[in-house]
């Protein structure tokens, strides 16, 4: 295991040289938080409870999303774009030749980039956001400790997600229409345009299951305190196994195919 946390610790440093970007990015998602929190103090103020949130769970949700946006990979992460233009390229042999699994490499390389983002860019719209309202933070360490591993879990599905459509492109030689149907069920089902708990009937309990709730819903939820946390887990690590052992055996099938595209 020495080399995969190798990885990740390189991968950290070279996501922290990129500062200006980092910097520019936390901007942007604060910018956006406040405008969030217009467009959500408008709604809630016509529909009071809106899915059970009070207007301190709704503004709390907005600055947690735009904290978790990029260390989660809502909007797909550099990591595993690199990985389907790999796959287009024929890169990717180089990595079948590594002494490593294909996709422990890459989780070790995600791992890295979240861990940086989750730290240079996850706090800073949240620290703004609590400085201009009164947001909800976890009223014991024991919730504390699950919203820790909440956040892990979901960066964790996403990963899972996003590994499989970059190894689309084994089969259907270009991911990238993959990658971008991935972005909008990812924006619709993750949470990230509205909390799934307002989504109406069928649809939301349809949302509320799929795996993009698990990356950025139930841990939010978790913070709110609205979720038992065993059973958000749970929910959480149950996607995680599906989704690594699909990725699991798309890796066996993936290798054992050969492409030729562009010479």
């Amino acid at each position: 295991m020495g080399v995969y946390w190798a990885i990740a610790v390189r991968s950290f440093r070279r996501f922290s040289t990129y500062r200006i970007a980092t910097v520019s990015g936390a901007f942007t998602n604060t910018v956006f938080g406040f405008i969030f929190c217009g467009v959500y103090l408008t709604l809630w103020e016509q529909r009071p409870n809106l899915g059970g949130y009070d207007v301190t769970d709704a503004l709390t949700f907005v600055w947690l999303q735009q904290g978790l946006l990029v260390p989660i990979g809502i909007f797909g992460a550099s990591t595993t774009v690199e990985l389907g233009e790999r796959v287009r390229t024929g890169a990717i042999a180089v990595d079948l030749y590594r002494p490593t699994h294909l996709m422990l490499w890459w989780l070790s390389m995600d791992a890295g980039r979240a861990g940086f983002e989750l730290i240079a860019r996850g706090g800073v719209p949240l620290l703004v956001g609590s400085l201009v309202f009164d947001l909800r933070f976890p009223s014991t360490a024991l919730q504390g400790f699950a919203v820790g591993i909440a956040l892990v879990f979901g960066i964790l599905v996403s990963f899972g997600i996003r590994y499989l459509v970059a190894l689309s492109g084994f089969w259907i030689t270009d991911s990238r229409g993959l990658e971008g149907l991935a972005l909008v069920l990812s924006l619709f089902f993750s949470g990230s345009i509205l909390p799934l708990v307002v989504f109406p009937g069928w649809l939301g309990a349809f949302a509320r299951a799929t795996p993009w709730a698990a990356t950025m819903q139930v841990p939010i939820d978790v913070w709110l305190g609205r979720n038992v946390p065993a059973q958000a887990l749970g929910f959480q690590l149950g996607w995680i196994v599906v989704l690594l052992l699909i990725g699991r055996l798309a890796t066996v099938l993936a290798t054992r195919k050969v492409v030729i595209q562009g010479g």
